[in-house]
């Protein structure tokens, strides 16, 4: 059976993740910030199948050893969910850069550095599959979710051309682009959410207040999703970008169809920015 190393295992859709893959018989290394922690909430009745570690996502150190840990007692990798993460809601003007800089080093840096340590093992092997956690609010995001949109917007990025760089080494990946799931993402364990107090701001006020009235109401099963993540790893050619859910399917069709809209209605100046085509010389 497949190895599986899940970062961000201890709640929400890690954790039901995490049970599902054992449950089916996989091996699976999965990261929180206390071990015991995660053990507890996970309940493997099968310990040697699971390896649950203690994990600081923001010293690459801690990440090397815990990925040594799972090839000491697996062996290899074969699928790294990169699920650790969490959202944040404000306006810019009013979040502290301090909470700019850790949402970036959670959601982005400490994403990129699992995948930096995991790869090298995927790449001798000449297999393994990458499924990054991001949102289609990197795609169409909604007011107040500026920065958070940034770093998801930038996890699709970094999948995308990613996999161009590793599919000669038959490395996939995946950026799975979900709307809402109740997993407890609306809650303080997993949102950072600045209250505006400045006057105005009605778009993100209005948006941050339907948002959280929302919460545990989301149509997204994460029993569902989970059990497409498994699907996922077991498919021969798995897309680069998934969606997950009916809204983030809509966002996404009505922003396309805007950009195109806007990029015709544009065209022409898009066009001019080149120096003259100039003619042949000859016929």
């Amino acid at each position: 059976m497949k190895v599986w190393y899940v970062t961000g295992a201890s709640q929400g859709l890690g954790l039901i993740l995490v049970r599902k893959l054992l449950t089916a018989g996989y091996n699976v290394a999965a990261t929180s910030r206390n071990a015991d922690t995660l053990k507890q909430a996970v309940g493997a009745s099968e310990p040697e199948r699971f390896l649950p570690l203690t994990v600081d996502l923001g010293d690459t150190n801690s990440i090397r050893q815990s990925i040594e840990e799972t090839k000491s007692r697996f062996g290899t990798i074969d699928v790294l969910v990169n699920n650790a993460g969490y959202g944040m809601a404000g306006t810019l003007e009013e979040t502290p850069e301090r909470d700019i800089r850790n949402i970036i080093e959670v959601n982005l840096m400490a994403l990129i550095n699992v995948t930096k340590s995991v790869l090298p093992l995927m790449r001798q092997r000449g297999s393994g599959y990458i499924l990054n956690m991001g949102s289609v609010a990197g795609f169409v995001g909604a007011p107040g979710w500026s920065v958070y949109s940034a770093t998801k917007a930038a996890v699709a990025a970094f999948s995308e051309v990613l996999s161009l760089d590793v599919k000669e080494f038959g490395i996939k990946v995946t950026v799975v682009e979900p709307s809402g799931f109740r997993t407890g993402f609306l809650t303080e364990k997993s949102l950072a959410l600045t209250e505006s107090k400045i006057e105005g701001y009605q778009a993100v006020k209005e948006t941050q207040k339907r948002y959280l009235e929302a919460n545990g109401m989301q149509p997204g099963d994460p029993d569902k999703a989970a059990e497409i993540f498994i699907d996922l790893a077991e498919t021969p050619d798995p897309p680069v970008h998934l969606l997950l859910g009916v809204d983030a399917y809509n966002r996404a069709t009505s922003k396309i169809a805007g950009l195109k809209e806007e990029m015709a209605r544009w065209q022409s100046v898009t066009e001019s920015a080149d120096f003259p085509k100039k003619e042949p010389i000859f016929p």
